[in-house]
């Protein structure tokens, strides 16, 4: 197998090092090139042809976000966005993600011990991209009607799952959703500095409120609740309108919060919850999905063509764990479908 082509991007000539250094001790790594700024890189990318970029978020001449929307625009390729653990951080790498860019890193620091779970991260990261599918940004979908008159499909509720490649779907799935959705409880997995900003930036673009969960919140028809990240797993504690749990506890499926963790706490109310797993890596939710798929629920499951990387979603057809699989285009309509179906079971 060739090695993955890979271009660095970035400023600091001591962090191109070390990046270098990180990328070239693993066989499956070739670093064809090293630029310090945005217009170096782009020469580069036409004389040099990499396989995946990775691109620093602040650098002089264009910042990171401009270069990468151009190249989204005119030559879209698999880009890993090197960011900071800072608000700033947060809020530039989540729209570098909603532009196209297929996962990011934080930069490397700490112990020898922090650098080399670091360099195993990034490696892993740079690889996953260089199986993925290049897009130019969020589709923007067609605005979805009502659930229904009364406000919402009474008694329901959405759990999603996704991973990478999950911050352009939901860009993409959520501002399409009418106002009056069911409840929606999401797990998508990202450091405990992003979900926040995360929220805000797609509440901004949502008819549906978007926030990021808090212990103990009551959940209601039209909010989007996503799962803080960090030291704790989200499950919902009731029915369809009970409340939601932040409970300490180990990584699930290598994840905390887990996607498996969710869906299995919402499998409690069977027919009346839809679950939704979508593009990422690995195989967390396919367990979950399983259960709630078992015990009633309805469960879609994004098509290869759509997703970024085809990893969550396939584990969970292979399980047995998908009824149907959707398009991202059609996935909206899709979960809305599924909601009235379900209402219609659970009245007959």
């Amino acid at each position: 197998m060739k090695p993955v082509r890979t271009l660095i991007v970035d400023d600091s000539a001591s962090m191109r090092a070390t990046l270098k250094r990180m990328l070239s001790a693993d066989p499956e790594i070739e670093v064809v090139g090293m630029a310090p700024e945005p217009f170096a890189a782009r020469d580069m990318i036409k004389a040099l042809n990499p396989d995946v970029l990775t691109l620093d978020v602040e650098m002089p001449g264009m910042d990171g976000l401009s270069f990468l929307e151009r190249i989204m625009r005119l030559r879209p390729m698999p880009v890993v966005m090197c960011s900071t653990l800072t608000a700033r951080g947060a809020e530039v790498t989540i729209e570098a993600l909603r532009l196209g860019a297929v996962d990011y890193v934080t930069k490397p620091s700490g112990t020898p011990e922090d650098i080399e779970r670091d360099a195993a991260l990034l490696c892993d990261k740079v690889k996953s991209a260089a199986r993925s599918v290049a897009r130019a940004g969020p589709q923007r979908l067609p605005a979805q009607p009502s659930v229904g008159a009364s406000g919402g499909a009474a008694g329901q509720l959405i759990a999603i799952g996704s991973s990478t490649g999950g911050v352009e779907a939901l860009f993409s799935l959520l501002p399409s959703l009418p106002a009056d959705s069911p409840p929606i409880l999401i797990v998508q997995h990202m450091p405990a500095t992003f979900t926040r900003s995360f929220a805000q930036r797609l509440n901004a673009e949502c008819r549906v409120n978007v926030v990021e969960a808090t212990d103990g919140a009551q959940v209601t028809p039209g909010t989007v609740y996503i799962a803080p990240g960090g030291e704790r797993h989200m499950e919902l504690s009731g029915g369809a309108n009970g409340r939601i749990k932040l409970i300490p506890g180990n990584p699930v499926t290598g994840h905390r919060p887990s996607v498996d963790v969710l869906f299995q706490s919402v499998a409690k109310l069977g027919a009346g919850a839809v679950g939704v797993i979508l593009t990422g890596m690995g195989s967390d939710g396919a367990q979950g999905l399983l259960a709630m798929r078992r015990a009633g629920a309805r469960t879609l499951g994004q098509t290869k063509e759509t997703c970024v990387v085809w990893g969550m979603p396939r584990a969970a057809k292979e399980a047995g764990a998908v009824e149907k699989e959707v398009g991202l285009s059609a996935m909206p309509e899709a979960i809305l479908k599924a909601c009235r179906e379900t209402v219609k079971v659970g009245s007959a």
